[in-house]
């Protein structure tokens, strides 16, 4: 097979890259080299303040620091679930299916609250705990780092 540049074989593989969910496709034959990547849309979702916060009137300054502030504190919430690795979440097994884990569904200790995918492997993320889903902070096809806040669970 050799590779072709002409605008139906990368339409296909920009399908192809849809269709998997992939982020980029690279094929190399000699010192022929094509590679299609699509941007993937980080989502990110508001986390609501304390009513505390909300109801005290505040400095410009303090009010500027505060976003800044809450995921450090989502990081210590004792119902976080964190990255246990470097990669990127996906909360369904597949494209267009179901999510393992909606908010505010009961969960068993185990279940499988999403997927990273690191070095072409998907991992599972189990349930640290039974409990009640709270809050997801990731979106599927977006990075994550080790360590990072994924969800909470109360």
């Amino acid at each position: 097979m050799s590779l072709s540049f002409d605008p139906k074989t990368l339409a296909e593989l920009a399908a192809l890259l849809n269709e998997t969910g992939l982020s980029e496709i690279e094929l190399a034959e000699g010192d022929r080299k094509v590679r299609l990547a699509r941007a993937i849309t980080q989502v990110t979702m508001p986390i609501a303040a304390p009513a505390a916060l909300a109801a005290a009137p505040a400095p410009a300054a303090a009010a500027a620091a505060a976003p800044v502030a809450a995921p450090a504190d989502l990081s210590k919430h004792p119902g976080v679930v964190k990255s246990p690795m470097v990669g990127v979440a996906y909360l369904s097994a597949e494209p267009g299916a179901a999510p393992y884990v909606t908010v505010g569904q009961n969960i068993e200790a185990g279940a499988t609250l999403l997927l990273v995918e690191a070095m072409k492997t998907f991992n599972q993320i189990k349930a640290p705990r039974a409990g009640v889903v709270k809050q997801i902070l990731v979106a599927t096809g977006a990075p994550v780092e080790f360590d990072e806040p994924l969800m909470i669970i109360e």
